[in-house]
C-alpha cells in the first residue's frame, strides 16, 4: 500500500514537472538497457550451458547424448513454467502482436523472467529454437510492465512494448537499425516522431549494453571476405525465387506439425513424442543443436565440411553429390526440429532457425553452380548471407528488417544491392500463396491483428462488450399483454427482449407490433408470445464477433441495433450511436501526438 502510494506522488511530480515526451525518452533507454540486460544473461547462459554439455564431444563420433538432451531441456521448461512461473509456453511474437490488438498493451510482469529462464534451458539443452523471440516477449514485458507502473496511456503503452522489442533485438544482434525496423514493419507501429525517437534510443542503449558486456564470440557477427560481383545478379534473382519457396515450405510445415501436435491432448504424451523424435533428429544432424548459428560460421570460416561433426554421415563429407544431399536435408528438416521443440513444451521462436534455414539454401544454391562449374564461380559465403535475408524476409514478411539485419550483422553494406533483390523476390513470391506472415495468420484469421490499416486498426481494438446497450427491457415468454403494458411504462426504448427464466433467448418484440392492442383491455390475457418475432441471423451477433464483421451486419441490414447473444442466451443490443461513439474515442486514443 505504501509503494503503491509512493508511486502515485511520483507520477503526480511527474506531470507537474516533466514533459511527457522527455519523460518517455527517458524510460525508453532505461528499457532498452534493461533489454541488454536480459539478452547477455540470456546468451551467457545458453552458451555456457552448451560448452559444459558438448565440449567433451569427439569430433568423429556420434553422441546418443544428442537425444536425450533436448528431452532434459523441454521436460525441465515445462516443469520451470507449470509449477514455478505458473504460466503457459506460449512465448514470442503472435502473443505481443495478440496483447498489443486485444488486451490494451497489459503483458504480465512473469513473462520478463519465464521468457528469458524457459529459452535458457531449451536452447542450451539442444533445442533447436532461435532466442530473439523470447528476448523479444521479455524487452517487450518490461516496456508493458514500465508502462503499467506508471499509469501511461494506451498509445504510450504500445510505443514502450515497441522499444522493450526495439532494444531487446538490438541487444542479441547489436543491430540498432533493424531492430527499430521491425518494431515498425511486424509490431505495425506508426512512423511518427512521436515513436521513431524512442525506439532509437531504446536500440540504440539495447546495443551498447549488450555489445559492452558480451564476449565477441557469443556475438552473431559475420565478416564478408568477397565482393559482390554485378555478373551475379541473375543468380541473386534465382536464388529470391528458391528462397520463397523455401519459405512457403518452412510456413506450411510449421503450421502442419503444430495441428498434428496440439491434437495431442496429454501433456505428458506431447512431451514424449516430439521430443523422442527432436533428438533423434538431432542425433543425425547435430547443426539443429541450439540456435543454429554456429553452422552459419562453420560455412563463412570455408569449413562447410564441419556441419557433419558428430554425425552419422561424418565418413561422408568428402563426397560431393551426398554433401548436397545432406545440405537438402538440413533444409528440409530444420523447420521440422523448431517446431517439434516449441510443441513439445520448449520456448523458443523461429527467427533464428528461418534465417539458418535461409542460409544453408543460399550456400546449397551457391554450391551447386559451383560444382557443376558450367558458370562463373559464386561466392558461397555471400550467397549464405542473402540466402539467410531471403527466408528471414519473407516468413516474417519483413523484408526490410532481413535486410537491414544481415548489413549491420556483416558490419558494412557491401552486400545491399543483392540483400534487396532477393528479399524483394522472395516477399512476392510468399506473397504469392500466403498473404500473412507466420507470426500473423492466426490472429488474421480470428480478425485479432493490428495493422497499419487506420480503420480496421481501430475496430481491431474495440470489444463489442465494451458497447453493449443493457438498458432494453426483457420479459418472460409467459408474460401476458396486460402485465407488458407496465413494462412499457417502464421502458425508455422500443425494443423489447423475451427470455425464459435462464436467459434464454426466445424472441423479440417491437412496440408498434402492440401498439394496437395495448389499451385494449379484452386482449390484457394474451399471452405476450403472440406478438414475438425472431430476428433473422444476419441481425444477431456474438460475443465472439469481431467489431470489423459488426460493422458489416450494420451495412448490410440497415438496422440501427443488432442483437446479442453468448451461446443462446441474451446479453443486450449494439447500436450504431454506441460503436460510433466509442470509434470517435479509440480513435482519438490511438492517434494522437
Amino acid at each position: 500500500m505504501e509503494d503503491k502510494l509512493k508511486i502515485g506522488k511520483f507520477i503526480a511530480w511527474r506531470k507537474n514537472h516533466i514533459n511527457d515526451r522527455y519523460f518517455v525518452i527517458f524510460l525508453s533507454a532505461l528499457i532498452g538497457f534493461l533489454a541488454g540486460i536480459a539478452a547477455y544473461l540470456l546468451k551467457f547462459s545458453v552458451f555456457y550451458i552448451e560448452r559444459f554439455l558438448t565440449s567433451s564431444f569427439e569430433t568423429q563420433e556420434q553422441n546418443f547424448w544428442y537425444v536425450l538432451y533436448p528431452a532434459i531441456g523441454i521436460f525441465l521448461t515445462v516443469v520451470l513454467l507449470k509449477y514455478v512461473f505458473k504460466d503457459d509456453t506460449r512465448h514470442g511474437i503472435p502473443r505481443i502482436l495478440y496483447v498489443i490488438s486485444k488486451l490494451g498493451g497489459k503483458i504480465k510482469h512473469r513473462r520478463i523472467f519465464s521468457s528469458m529462464l524457459g529459452s535458457s534451458l531449451t536452447a542450451g539443452f539442444g533445442g533447436s529454437i532461435g532466442l530473439e523471440a523470447p528476448i523479444i516477449s521479455s524487452g517487450s514485458s518490461i516496456g508493458s510492465g514500465l508502462s503499467q507502473l506508471l499509469k501511461m496511456d494506451y498509445k504510450t503503452t504500445i510505443l514502450l512494448i515497441g522499444c522493450g522489442a526495439a532494444g531487446a533485438m538490438a541487444s542479441i544482434f547489436t543491430t540498432p537499425i533493424a531492430a527499430v525496423i521491425f518494431s515498425l514493419e511486424v509490431l505495425m507501429l506508426d512512423l511518427t516522431i512521436s515513436s521513431i525517437i524512442p525506439l532509437l534510443m531504446a536500440s540504440a542503449t539495447g546495443a551498447i549494453t549488450t555489445k559492452l558486456l558480451l564476449a565477441e564470440k557469443i556475438i552473431v557477427h559475420f565478416k564478408i571476405s568477397e565482393p559482390f560481383e554485378v555478373a551475379d545478379v541473375p543468380f541473386y534473382l534465382l536464388l529470391g525465387i528458391l528462397t520463397g519457396f523455401v519459405s512457403l515450405y518452412f510456413n506450411r510445415a510449421t503450421h502442419f506439425i503444430t495441428e498434428k501436435m496440439e491434437a495431442i491432448r496429454k501433456t505428458g504424451i506431447r512431451i514424449l513424442v516430439g521430443a523422442s523424435a527432436l533428438g533423434i533428429l538431432i542425433f543425425l544432424f547435430p547443426a539443429f543443436y541450439g540456435e543454429g548459428y554456429d553452422a552459419i560460421r562453420m560455412i563463412m570460416a570455408g569449413n562447410p565440411e564441419h556441419l557433419l561433426e558428430n554425425s552419422f554421415f561424418y565418413t561422408f563429407r568428402d563426397n560431393t553429390w551426398f554433401f548436397l544431399l545432406f545440405l537438402i536435408f538440413l533444409i528440409l528438416f530444420k523447420v521440422i526440429a523448431t517446431t517439434l521443440t516449441i510443441e513439445s513444451g520448449g520456448v523458443g521462436g523461429i527467427f533464428a532457425p528461418s534465417a539458418v534455414t535461409g542460409g544453408f539454401a543460399g550456400f546449397a544454391f551457391a554450391r551447386l553452380f559451383n560444382d557443376m562449374g558450367f558458370t562463373r564461380p559464386l561466392s558461397e559465403v555471400n550467397f549464405t548471407l542473402v540466402g539467410m535475408a531471403g527466408v528471414l524476409g519473407a516468413v516474417l514478411h519483413a523484408p526490410l528488417t532481413a535486410i537491414f539485419l544481415i548489413a549491420e550483422m556483416t558490419n558494412g553494406y557491401e552486400l545491399i544491392v543483392p540483400l534487396m533483390l532477393t528479399s524483394t523476390i522472395s516477399f512476392i513470391t510468399i506473397k504469392t500463396f500466403d498473404p500473412h506472415s507466420i507470426f500473423t495468420k492466426k490472429l488474421a484469421e480470428r480478425g485479432e491483428l493490428l495493422t497499419h490499416h487506420k480503420d480496421q486498426a481501430v475496430l481491431t481494438l474495440m470489444n463489442i462488450k465494451d458497447v453493449i446497450d443493457k438498458d432494453i427491457l426483457t420479459v418472460n415468454p409467459n408474460t401476458t399483454l396486460g402485465a407488458f403494458t407496465k413494462v412499457i411504462s417502464q421502458s425508455k426504448r422500443n425494443l423489447f427482449a423475451v427470455v425464459d427464466q435462464d436467459q434464454n433467448f426466445k424472441g423479440m418484440i417491437i412496440l408498434d407490433h402492440v401498439r394496437e392492442d395495448m389499451f385494449n383491455r379484452d386482449k390484457y390475457g394474451i399471452p405476450i408470445s403472440k406478438y414475438m418475432f425472431q430476428p433473422p441471423t444476419n441481425e444477431r451477433v456474438s460475443m465472439d464477433d469481431t467489431m470489423e464483421s459488426v460493422m458489416e451486419k450494420f451495412k448490410s441490414t440497415g438496422n440501427y441495433n443488432l442483437l446479442v447473444l453468448n451461446k443462446g442466451k441474451y446479453v443486450g443490443f449494439v447500436s450504431r450511436a454506441n460503436v460510433f461513439n466509442a470509434y470517435r474515442q479509440t480513435l482519438i486514443d490511438v492517434s494522437h501526438e
